[in-house]
């Protein structure tokens, strides 16, 4: 369990800790992960976030309420910018026994993000609290720059502006 993995528009990105303040990202297609959680998207709904969502708390209950109609686990992309934002990349040694959530964080480096353009790549469920969404939240994400040089698994935002993407289920089709 060292470094982070994204899957975006079909580029697979590694971040990997060079230090305590620094990072490299690369896309690679040769990599593998103990657990993955995936779909594909033929094509996304849009919303502009409203100026109260700022918070991971906010875009929860945002989500909450834009997806009750259809009350499944999904996919949903964020893009636009930040204020600030607490990311962190796993960085235990080779070897390490993991058998709670805990030992698994342990070896884990955060990284502070300030006004930079994103893309947030998330899941949501009601469903899998622990499972593949932290125990106290139906969110799990992954943030990504703009530019490709930061990359990890999202703690925290303040959110200055995004629009927020939501897959078109079969059932929205008209």
């Amino acid at each position: 369990m060292t470094g982070e993995l994204l899957i975006n528009d079909g580029r697979t990105y590694v971040s990997k800790v060079t230090s305590d303040t620094t990072m490299v990202v690369e896309e690679r297609t040769d990599l593998s992960a103990p657990f993955l959680v995936y779909t594909h998207v033929l094509d996304w709904h849009t919303i502009a976030l409203p100026n109260e969502v700022n918070s991971i708390q906010d875009l929860e209950a945002f989500i909450l309420e834009a997806t009750k109609a259809n009350d499944i686990p999904q996919v949903f992309k964020l893009e636009g910018t930040i204020a600030k934002a607490d990311i962190h990349i796993q960085n235990l040694p080779e070897g390490t026994p993991v058998s709670s959530p805990a030992e698994a964080h342990q070896g884990q480096t955060s990284y502070a993000l300030e006004d930079v353009d994103v893309e947030i790549i998330g899941f949501f469920s009601k469903e899998h609290q622990g499972v593949f969404t932290h125990h106290d939240s139906f969110l799990h994400m992954h943030l990504i720059t703009a530019d490709a040089q930061k990359m990890g698994h999202l703690d925290s935002v303040e959110i200055k502006e995004m629009t927020l993407y939501l897959p078109v289920l079969s059932s929205d089709a008209r």
